[in-house]
């Protein structure tokens, strides 16, 4: 338990911490129009053609904070309150996930990189628990580390992922916010620039938790592993 403790307890209450002050973020710039007043998706429209993008479809997304770029099919899509939005959260969320349909038509490698390991992710993730699971009871009632060692491997991956997932986060966010400042269609003042620039570094940072939520998860099960085959 004490281990659990080390591990995990500070990393849970970062991340609340963290999903709390995004929230809060984009609660408080979403009340605040844009001058230009155009909508998330006219944002998103415009950013694409900018950078010779034709290809790519924004879509309107049901649900909140269901944002993301799918390469798959080329798709940006927007939760409701960003499709339709017309508030400097709108227009920064939705020009950060084009942010990704740049990296795509660039070629940008982390981000070809986590999509090709978003298959075998999938898998590992749905499994995980299970495997992990009946590792712990057989190393505690049997001593066979096996199964816990391919549980540990599993959620090496996981953290490999998260890790690799920043800087696709990070320069979605750079590109978003350049293009944000060199367009004054969009945006006209200084001050909506700083407001999407505070919006989306908070954004960033819960993908920064959860990567160290992974590897808080990692440390505490291999410690179980390697500590038990010591014994």
């Amino acid at each position: 338990m004490g281990t659990y403790l080390f591990f995990i307890i500070p990393m849970l209450i970062a991340s609340m911490f963290v999903q709390w002050k995004f929230r809060s973020k984009f609660s408080r710039y979403a009340e605040m129009q844009l001058n230009s007043g155009l909508s998330g998706y006219e944002v998103a429209e415009k950013m694409l053609h900018d950078n010779g993008i034709y290809d790519v479809r924004v879509m309107n997304a049901d649900g909140q904070l269901t944002d993301h770029y799918n390469p798959a099919d080329k798709t940006v899509n927007l939760s409701t309150d960003v499709y339709y939005g017309r508030s400097v959260a709108a227009a920064a969320v939705a020009a950060h996930e084009c942010g990704h349909a740049v990296q795509h038509a660039k070629s940008y490698h982390w981000l070809e990189l986590r999509s090709n390991m978003v298959p075998v992710v999938s898998i590992s993730s749905n499994l995980l628990q299970w495997v992990l699971i009946l590792g712990v009871l057989l190393i505690g009632f049997t001593g066979n580390p096996i199964v816990l060692g391919i549980g540990v491997a599993g959620l090496a991956l996981i953290t490999i992922f998260s890790f690799i997932t920043l800087p696709v986060e990070f320069d979605a966010s750079k590109r978003a916010l350049i293009w944000l400042k060199n367009n004054r269609v969009v945006m006209y003042t200084t001050e909506e620039n700083e407001q999407a620039k505070d919006a989306l570094w908070w954004a960033a940072m819960t993908y920064v938790v959860a990567a160290l939520g992974a590897l808080a998860n990692l440390l505490y099960y291999a410690s179980m592993l390697f500590g038990r085959n010591r014994n």
